[in-house]
C-alpha cells in the first residue's frame, strides 16, 4: 500500500515540474477523464478494503469509465451543450459515496467498532 502511494506522490513532484500545457480544447476531455480515473481507482480500494477485489472489473471499469466520460464530452461537443457536465456531476457523486465508504471502513477497523454507532437512544 505504501509503494503506491509513493509511487502517487513521485509521480505528482514529476508532473508538476514539468513545463508543459494542455490545449484548450482538450482541457475537458482531460478533466473528466482524470475524474473517471479517479472514481474507478477510489472504487478498486474500496472493493479492496472491503475483500470484494477483481483485477478484471477493475480495469474494465477503468477503461469503460474514461471512454463514456469522454464520449459524453465529445457528443456534448458535436450538439453544442455542456454534456459534460452530467459526467462530472454523476463521477463527483460517486468519488464522494467512494470515499465515505473508505472512510467508515477504516473508521471501524481501527476503533474496533465501538463509537461508530450511536448509542442506545440517541439518533
Amino acid at each position: 500500500m505504501w509503494h503506491l502511494l509513493a509511487a502517487l506522490l513521485i509521480g505528482i513532484i514529476i508532473g508538476l515540474n514539468i513545463p508543459w500545457t494542455i490545449p484548450a480544447i482538450l482541457a475537458r476531455y482531460l478533466a473528466v477523464s482524470l475524474l473517471a480515473g479517479v472514481d474507478t481507482s477510489l472504487g478498486g480500494l474500496r472493493a479492496s478494503l472491503e475483500g470484494d477485489f477483481d483485477i478484471a472489473i477493475f480495469v474494465t471499469g477503468f477503461l469503460g469509465n474514461t471512454v463514456l466520460a469522454a464520449a459524453f464530452v465529445y457528443i456534448g461537443d458535436v450538439l453544442g451543450i455542456e454534456l459534460y457536465l452530467a459526467a462530472v456531476v454523476a463521477l463527483g457523486v460517486r468519488i464522494f459515496n467512494n470515499l465515505g465508504r473508505i472512510r467508515r471502513h477504516l473508521l471501524k477497523e481501527w476503533m474496533g467498532d465501538k463509537g461508530t454507532t450511536p448509542a442506545k437512544g440517541e439518533g
